[in-house]
């Protein structure tokens, strides 16, 4: 059986979060039945990384095992015509070792982070980025990010209904930039907390909003006590942008 490495791309908005469950509309759901569509075949698939209610990616990765070797371009438009009524669209598929997993062959998750920094809503991104009104100072948010740079107990910024077995992770990455009226957040790490990017996300808009220093940031890190969490981040800014794996980590 060969097996499929699948490159996604999904508005969250429609869907219960990426992990399929009964009664209520998913990614993976979605997905399936795009694959049950083509193939005849119900097939469970394997993704890098399971995205909440409202979560959007670009770069999601996932496998499937198909009984048939179809070429990669047929693969590809077959799933987004069996996709077309769903915001989940297929960007690319390869055929990869039977040995690979999506999830756990992955070495890096990268996320990124949208706000809208402007008095006026949006329109067009309505959903898709959060919108904060008072100004943010990107440069005061991103020194302060580099606080949570590197190997740390992340228990503040940990969801309670986490199910790692454990709080301590290594951030590889966390920077602010500022484009125009955009204020863009970006992190990679191996693996993350259950709403570790949102609460950090939140917890960084404290400090660009002149509320939290970047010594208010290290410190309710330090605390390791998820009250010392500032507000936690909408869904609406979120986007899992990739994964990197050995063989091509740039990817």
């Amino acid at each position: 059986m060969p097996r499929y490495r699948l490159t996604i791309e999904y508005d969250g908005r429609p869907y219960r979060g990426f992990q399929a469950q009964a009664g209520l509309p998913s990614v993976q759901a979605a997905i399936e039945a795009a694959v049950l569509g083509f193939t005849g075949e119900t097939l469970r698939i394997h993704a890098a990384g399971r995205t909440d209610t409202g979560v959007h990616a670009t770069g999601q990765v996932i496998h499937v095992d198909l009984t048939k070797d179809w070429p990669t371009d047929v693969v590809r438009d077959a799933l987004n015509a069996h996709l077309v009524k769903e915001a989940v669209v297929v960007l690319d598929a390869a055929i990869v070792g039977g040995d690979w997993h999506a999830r756990f062959s992955a070495t890096e998750r990268r996320y990124l982070y949208r706000i809208l920094n402007r008095k006026a809503p949006p329109a067009l991104d309505r959903g898709r980025v959060w919108h904060v009104r008072k100004p943010l100072d990107a440069g005061a948010m991103h020194d302060a990010a580099q606080a949570l740079v590197g190997h740390h107990d992340f228990t503040t910024f940990r969801d309670m209904q986490c199910q790692a077995k454990s709080p301590v992770k290594t951030l590889d990455v966390a920077t602010v930039r500022r484009e125009g009226e955009a204020v863009l957040l970006t992190f990679a790490a191996r693996s993350f907390l259950h709403r570790q990017v949102r609460s950090m996300a939140g917890s960084l808009v404290e400090v660009g909003l002149g509320r939290w220093t970047k010594d208010d940031l290290a410190a309710a890190l330090e605390a390791r006590d998820r009250t010392a969490c500032g507000q936690v981040a909408p869904p609406d800014g979120l986007y899992l942008t990739g994964a990197g794996y050995a063989e091509n980590a740039s990817k």
